[in-house]
């Protein structure tokens, strides 16, 4: 390993601790649930109440909470004298006799997940509740987020993950191990791609994110209202702070594919690229689960650390498929794949230290792990990761033993072949590892 490869990846490896010091997060709990309600869900009462209060586990802003009647209406929503933050008071125009039926959502303020419920109260005797037709009312259906915008928001954010894996991990490839790519089409052409499905992907995640938190339909993901009311959020300035990073990237990106190989070694560049790649990652992992547990800074540093060591292995192994093999030069196969086999070697090692911290402060026990969801498809996300280690291991075989004579042979085809088939399978089942990544976002947490 080169001096300037481990001056570089050091600073990558301090990155993360520098964060710990200076921008680590106070304690978060898991998405926002309600705790009670006066008076409770299923309360007979003699006399109709003109308002209801809503208790919730972690501090609520009120544009937060919407409350709605089974008819669509909304209802006025206040902070209540008790309870602080944690707390809301909801005025209602209850019927004298019968059933009432109100609905509640919330948005966390940290990941921008919505959960909702359903409060059913009787007024009257049993017998006058009975004449009624309120009870149809009280056996309305929960509101839930659309399937439509949860399967949009899940394609948008596997196109983020592998956008920014291929853009920030190509730009690591190229400044660690192959400079001269710089140069090359295909090299370029790929950061350009993955810049604008990045850009893309974020901006649309924000329309999707304001119509999944609202529990709204496909078409609010499409209104400015949306967008305007989304970026009021906590969750949706951090979305905008990414649209504006991967602008600023598109400044580092252009000086690349303007002076090539010659700005791939200047150290002002680099320090560019480096600000750019920590903005990045960070707004990343700031809306997924990593604040929940008992630690959420080191969660934090987890998160920055898987990300990090997925962008350089997936998109290092990108650069290499599409724009390294191709070329099937000796020199540079001697040069950049044993590079690439320590440099994956390393980042394969940081994401599954830190998947194991993230997976135990998301999940939180064995039981979780096994019996919800959320376990289940991280369970199903280590499975994948483990066959795509398989196809690394042989990769890397092929590196050790095959290496020589691919490179004495100057490429040939049918040589380089079987790296060419394990390299492909590795990045087939990366996809699959992003997808199920981008399930888990939106998925609850496994406790």
């Amino acid at each position: 390993m080169t001096r300037s490869l481990r001056r570089t990846l050091l600073l990558f490896l301090l990155t993360p601790l520098l964060y710990a010091l200076v921008g680590a997060p106070q304690a978060a709990l898991a998405h926002t649930e309600l705790v009670s309600s006066t008076p409770k869900d299923g309360a007979h009462l003699k006399k109709a109440p003109d308002r209801l209060t809503l208790t919730f586990d972690e501090p609520v802003a009120l544009d937060d909470v919407r409350v709605l009647t089974v008819d669509g209406d909304r209802l006025p929503v206040t902070r209540a004298a008790k309870g602080g933050t944690r707390a809301v008071r909801v005025a209602l125009a209850a019927p004298e006799h019968g059933d009432l039926a109100v609905v509640w959502s919330v948005v966390d303020e940290e990941d921008g997940h919505p959960s909702s419920g359903r409060i059913a109260l009787s007024i009257g005797a049993p017998a006058e509740k009975a004449a009624t037709t309120g009870g149809d009312q009280a056996a309305s259906p929960v509101p839930t987020p659309s399937p439509s915008v949860r399967k949009g928001l899940v394609a948008a954010r596997w196109t983020g993950y592998l956008a920014l894996a291929v853009f920030l991990g190509g730009l690591g490839f190229l400044v660690l191990l192959w400079p001269r790519g710089a140069d090359e089409p295909r090299a370029r052409a790929l950061l350009a791609l993955a810049w604008t499905a990045g850009l893309l992907a974020t901006v649309v995640s924000v329309g999707l994110q304001g119509a999944y938190t609202t529990l709204g339909g496909f078409r609010d993901a499409l209104r400015l209202e949306t967008y305007a009311d989304m970026l009021t959020t906590e969750p949706g300035i951090v979305l905008a702070a990414r649209t504006l990073l991967w602008v600023l990237a598109a400044v580092v990106l252009g000086a690349l594919l303007q002076g090539g190989a010659r700005t791939s070694r200047s150290p002002g560049w680099r320090v560019g690229a480096l600000a750019v790649t920590f903005g990045l990652l960070r707004t990343t992992g700031m809306t997924g689960h990593n604040s929940e547990g008992g630690e959420p800074t080191w969660g934090a540093v987890a998160d920055f650390v898987h990300l990090l060591g997925a962008s350089l292995w997936i998109g290092g192994l990108a650069m290499l498929a599409l724009a390294v093999l191709p070329r099937r030069r000796a020199g540079e196969l001697a040069e950049v794949v044993p590079g690439y086999s320590r440099l994956a070697a390393v980042s394969v090692t940081g994401i599954v230290c830190a998947g194991l911290v993230l997976a135990w402060q998301v999940v939180g026990s064995y039981h979780a792990l096994l019996h919800t969801s959320y376990g289940q498809l991280l369970l199903l996300k280590t499975v994948v990761l483990g066959c795509v280690l398989l196809a690394a291991y042989a990769s890397r075989q092929w590196v050790r033993t095959r290496l020589d004579l691919a490179v004495l042979l100057r490429g040939d085809a049918a040589t380089v072949r079987p790296f060419g088939y394990s390299v492909a399978a590795e990045t087939g089942l990366v996809l699959v590892v992003l997808a199920v990544t981008s399930l888990l976002v939106t998925a609850d947490p496994g406790r």
